[in-house]
């Protein structure tokens, strides 16, 4: 069986400051540019609410099977330096989880570590014995770093 707690971790250097990138995790409606799970759903319906960015700022979504429904919360936020979230899924499965993103200055960019801790419920301790978290989503946090690099990067 899969052990009751799971981290995912990825990172990559972003060629822009961390006062650039910050804004595209601070603002939920800027996910839209780079996270990897905008395009699994055209019709992704999406509601925003607090502040538009930084602690408090509020994002729900609700979309296909693949899209799932949940919500996410801004619990802190430090300039050029972190945003942390709480992760909600619903749908298709439920989940609490924390996100961090850690920004670190890394010569004239930034070094961007994207970090998912959470605790497996008994159906996911024995699933993770053959699909273990880090692979579930290790390659969506590939392609959304990926896909952030682009986008910190074009506002330089």
């Amino acid at each position: 069986m899969a052990s009751a707690e799971f981290l995912v971790e990825r990172s990559t250097v972003i060629d822009a400051s961390p006062d650039v990138v910050q804004p595209l995790l601070d603002d939920f409606r800027k996910w839209q540019a780079w996270s990897p799970w905008e395009d699994v759903d055209p019709d992704l319906k999406r509601t925003y609410s607090g502040p538009d960015s930084g602690v408090g700022a509020s994002y729900a979504w609700e979309g296909n099977r693949k899209a799932g429904s949940g919500q996410m919360v801004i619990t802190e936020s430090v300039p050029g330096s972190k945003v942390v979230l709480d992760l909600n899924f619903l749908k298709p499965f439920k989940a609490e989880n924390v996100t961090t993103f850690l920004l670190e200055p890394n010569g004239a960019g930034t070094t961007v570590r994207w970090q998912m801790t959470g605790k497996n419920n008994l159906f996911f301790r024995i699933v993770g014995v053959v699909f273990p978290m880090d692979k579930m989503v290790g390659k969506d946090f590939e392609k959304g770093l990926a896909q952030l690099k682009a986008a910190a990067e074009q506002r330089q």
